[in-house]
């Protein structure tokens, strides 16, 4: 079983892209989420930890959730309101977004404790790891979860708006690397994490404090993969038609996972273990699955069949 923990929010998106407004389209999302559902649909073990309001919005991510087959015996629930952003997308595709996220469900999680024995692996990042109170909590699981001997994945997936000290989070960051198997990261969060205008340096180090391999995700010039010793994976981006990139990269992050779990590499020591063929074929996987999600608007993962 792998536990994915993080926020599950409602992303507005417009209708269509125009010059004037446009109406606004609710989409389900949030980054946690897009992996707890894509790794449900490829068909991993998975599990959600996360707090959701019982709101008309929350039943409909709940719904998602178990038609995605992700398991749903770890979830809270919360009379709060559920997150929202709203999301804009330029002309390539990429999106930026808005966040709404004063008193809402998500963010008023609690430690859940030690999490059941079946669970192999932990993902976590984006908003869940900046927002407080639920910051702490999810910070919680990483450290005791990985001292359980369990995989922790992390994708911080900066939404930089809502870091009010960039250089405390930058020092929380570099005190999670330890506690980290696998770290996926865009290259624009690793020079936003850095503070450098080239994510390389960054990832080359940061793989040697701690984490099997750092994922780096580079739009357009594909994905590639540093080994603590060094060694570099590459692969280009899969074709396909881009509607926009919302939840490209989580996909990419189940994708990784869910390929790890199937040919027997999610446990710390096979994960450390792994050979550069591995990540190739491993990345390979996750940017076809990935050019899927950008085929069509919002975040919606691609489902086994259509990468058989």
């Amino acid at each position: 079983m792998i536990v994915v923990g993080g926020e599950a929010l409602v992303d507005l998106v417009p209708e269509r892209p125009a010059p004037e407004l446009a109406p606004l389209v609710p989409r389900l999302g949030g980054g946690p989420y897009n992996v707890a559902v894509a790794l449900g649909r490829l068909g991993s073990a998975v599990s959600m930890l996360t707090r959701i309001s019982t709101d008309h919005f929350g039943q409909a991510l709940v719904d998602r959730l178990e038609k995605s087959d992700v398991d749903t015996s770890l979830l809270r629930r919360g009379t709060e309101p559920t997150t929202t952003a709203l999301a804009t997308t330029g002309p390539d595709g990429s999106a930026r977004y808005v966040f709404h996220v004063d008193g809402t469900a998500d963010r008023l999680i609690g430690d859940p404790g030690p999490l059941p024995d079946h669970v192999r692996a932990v993902a976590l990042g984006t908003l869940s790891l900046v927002l407080e109170p639920g910051a702490s909590a999810y910070e919680a699981v990483l450290r005791r979860e990985s001292a359980r001997g369990r995989v922790v994945a992390l994708d911080p997936n900066i939404r930089a708006d809502l870091i009010e000290d960039p250089d405390a989070y930058r020092a929380r960051f570099d005190e999670w690397l330890a506690d980290v198997d696998l770290l996926k990261v865009s290259a624009e969060d690793a020079c936003w994490l850095a503070a450098e205008d080239d994510p390389m340096p960054a990832v080359q180090r940061w793989a040697k404090r701690g984490p099997a391999a750092v994922v780096l995700t580079r739009g357009a010039d594909g994905l590639a993969a540093v080994t603590r010793d060094g060694t570099v994976a590459e692969v280009p981006r899969a074709e396909s038609a881009v509607v926009d990139t919302i939840g490209a990269g989580d996909t990419a992050q189940a994708a990784l996972l869910h390929w790890l779990d199937v040919h027997g590499l999610l446990d710390r020591a096979s994960l450390h273990a792994a050979e550069p063929p591995d990540w190739a074929a491993a990345l390979s996987f996750a940017a076809r699955a990935a050019a899927v999600t950008c085929s069509r608007p919002g975040a919606e993962p691609p489902w086994a069949a259509e990468l058989a």
